[in-house]
């Protein structure tokens, strides 16, 4: 009984507290009735609990109802807020330093399953081919639904080297199994090479510390390897899941001289918060394709809506996935942290991205490329009879760059997206030399 009273007394003083907070914040737009229905729902919760511990048919902790009761609350809120246990926040700290155990998949809960945004680069779950919109239904034969997504996420976690059965759903298809074996992700967010002799490509799969730098670098190090410079850059964050805002706008920064980037409104105006481009563009205003998917999350979406607002890139592929809310991480020591929903981001323009996504100026699905086989009917200029030889001879270097070359295309060929952002981004050079 003593035990009761205690939990009672204990919910009491927060109600007390919560409605002392409630009054002076806001007692104006609360009526009295209400505060006090609040405060008898709070002694409501604290007789449920009790009767829970008390006659639920195993026993359960305080503890254990107590985040249940947290996470409920603010899961039922929006997707993406939740309370995060000190294992979670665990999990959440490596994740954005780029380095964490499972199997390479950022998710979402939609429907009361689990919903993939995007896989990582070289993971387990990228290797095995899951896609931007698979729903994950089951976990080892257990069914996801009822899990809140911290759990689902906790299942698939787990020590390297170790098995996990994912039962996948993908549009209208029959349900099918993929088995993963988990391993250690250590995300490379940056990569870079140089396409097509003189276009360079940056791919960002996610927005972990020092983006900005490793753009930075890179972009140095593949001017430097060009003969003549590049003359222009592919910036691909297909399936780029997103990570920090800093970075974001960081990114973002390196490639504008002036103007907003992005603004976080919660729905106190006066926390409006805009952040602004330092003078300076790394790439010298050379033309710019920046590659998007449904797996363009977050802050991939900050980049392309920035970029596009100021007219300084093409965007290219299909619309994004449409993340456009900001979520801060309260820490609360011993127990965790909660991740809470507090503002939405708005591009330069003042779009809203929430739900809507980003819509790309030039929409390019992904596709196979045949070559087409004439059967030797077309003849060049060099079949003809008597034809007039060329007087330059082919060079070993040219040669061999000739080779290079070749091989570009060919990987260019298995990627319709990108070949199509490398021909826009030599089209727009070509332009560009002509006006200067």
């Amino acid at each position: 009984m003593w035990k009761k009273l205690l939990i009672i007394t204990l919910i009491a003083n927060i109600s007390m507290a919560a409605a002392s907070c409630v009054t002076a914040a806001d007692k104006k737009s609360l009526p009295k009735e209400e505060e006090a229905d609040t405060y008898e729902m709070l002694n409501m919760f604290g007789e449920i609990m009790e009767r829970t511990k008390v006659s639920y048919v195993e026993e359960v902790s305080d503890q254990k109802l107590i985040e249940a009761a947290i996470n409920g609350m603010l899961s039922s809120l929006d997707p993406h807020s939740s309370f995060l246990d000190a294992k979670s926040f665990q999990y959440l700290n490596e994740q954005t330093q780029g380095k964490f155990g499972g199997l390479g998949l950022e998710v979402t809960m939609e429907n009361g399953v689990v919903k993939v945004v995007s896989p990582i680069d070289d993971t387990p779950a990228y290797r095995a081919g899951l896609k931007p919109g698979d729903y994950i239904i089951s976990l080892d034969g257990t069914t996801v639904v009822g899990m809140s997504l911290n759990e689902a996420v906790d299942k698939m976690r787990g020590k390297a080297g170790t098995k996990i059965k994912l039962t996948i759903r993908r549009g209208t298809q029959k349900p099918f199994d993929v088995t993963l074996k988990r391993e250690e992700i250590k995300i490379q967010s940056v990569k870079s090479e140089i396409k097509a002799d003189d276009v360079a490509y940056i791919r960002i799969s996610s927005f972990s510390e020092e983006v900005d730098k490793n753009i930075k670098d890179s972009l140095n190090k593949m001017q430097k390897e060009t003969k003549n410079g590049i003359k222009g850059l592919v910036i691909d964050v297909r399936n780029n899941p997103g990570g920090l805002l800093d970075q974001a706008v960081a990114v973002s920064d390196l490639f504008l001289d002036k103007g907003e980037i992005v603004s976080t409104r919660s729905r106190n105006e006066e926390d409006t918060i805009k952040y602004n481009a330092t003078s300076g563009d790394i790439a010298k205003d050379l033309p710019i394709v920046v590659l998007i998917n449904s797996g363009s999350a977050s802050a991939s979406e900050i980049l392309a809506g920035a970029l596009q607002d100021h007219k300084r890139a093409i965007i290219m592929g299909e619309k994004s996935f449409g993340k456009g809310s900001v979520q801060s991480v309260i820490p609360f020591p011993k127990y965790g942290a909660i991740r809470l929903t507090t503002a939405r981001y708005y591009t330069p323009s003042g779009r809203s991205i929430q739900a809507k996504g980003i819509e790309p100026d030039i929409e390019v699905k992904p596709a196979k490329i045949e070559q087409l086989d004439l059967d030797g009917f077309m003849i060049s200029e060099a079949e003809l009879k008597n034809a007039l030889k060329n007087d330059n001879a082919e060079t070993g270097k040219n040669k061999a760059k000739n080779e290079k070359g070749a091989a570009d295309d060919e990987d260019m060929q298995n990627d319709y997206q990108l070949l199509r952002a490398v021909d826009t981004v030599k089209a727009l050079s070509i332009y560009r030399q002509s006006d200067q």
